[in-house]
């Protein structure tokens, strides 16, 4: 057990309670404590029984059973594996960047949920997370099932792909994946291959309460260190590399 719990540690501290409460919630679920029903982002409830806690559950929440067990794991092993690289590469010592990134994201699928009657969300912030992670990372040569190899740039698509062939459904993965691109272009491509605004930037009481861990003031515009010793060794022009990464399976 002890081992088990430095794992547990061992994690990023957003990504850490992140996995524990998408553990959690569906356990509670699966055991009848409180009834999934509470779960679900119905927009009727939401909206006008001001049961106000269902985005929350949402993106918790997911219906554990025979025929959707192996999706829920593959994807909570997303979860794990691909919000600790970003939390502990791109975002490392900047926590409230990572939190506030967490935030946007949730915003928009939440706002897209209820306009979709999306019920769940799980999937789309977990493929969102995904999406940035295989767009900083995008040069990068990855390996899925059965040894195929591909640049992590196309990540996102082929776990659409495989998730439909084992779930059923994309729309949960295609609105992951558009969410994470606006991001992403909000973020960085925008304002540094574009030239354009910074219309991102996390609030100063995130950094008050997440402060950063290092040296120097960083936001959303602003490329990690690994990105810009690239932009740098480049000669600071033309487009950004945009940074190494880990490959797939890789501890």
């Amino acid at each position: 057990m002890s081992d088990i719990g430095d794992w547990f540690r061992s994690i990023p501290a957003i990504t850490r309670y992140w996995f524990a409460a998408t553990v959690a919630v569906p356990l509670i679920g699966k055991l009848g404590v409180i009834s999934p029903a509470y779960f679900f982002l119905w927009p009727e409830a939401f909206l006008y029984r001001f049961q106000i806690w269902r985005p929350f559950t949402a993106t918790f929440y997911f219906p554990v059973g025979p025929g959707t067990g192996f999706l829920y794991l593959v994807n909570l092993y997303f979860l794990y594996q691909y919000s600790t690289r970003l939390e502990a590469g791109a975002f490392d010592g900047r926590p409230a960047d990572y939190l506030f990134m967490l935030l946007f994201n949730w915003i928009c699928i939440v706002i897209t949920g209820l306009a979709m009657d999306m019920q769940l969300l799980m999937i789309p912030l977990i493929m969102s997370v995904l999406y940035v992670w295989a767009q900083l990372n995008r040069d990068l040569i990855v390996s899925f099932w059965f040894g195929t190899r591909f640049k992590a740039c196309y990540l996102p698509w082929v776990i659409l792909g495989f998730n439909y062939i084992i779930g059923g459904s994309v729309i949960n993965e295609l609105i992951g994946n558009l969410v994470g691109h606006l991001y992403f272009f909000l973020m960085f491509r925008y304002p540094m291959d574009l030239g354009g605004r910074n219309f991102l930037s996390t609030p100063q009481f995130l950094y008050r309460w997440l402060p950063s861990r290092r040296g120097g003031v960083s936001g959303f515009g602003v490329p990690p260190a690994s990105m810009r010793r690239a932009a740098e060794q480049n000669g600071g022009g033309g487009r950004h590399n945009w940074g190494q990464g880990f490959r797939l399976g890789d501890q």
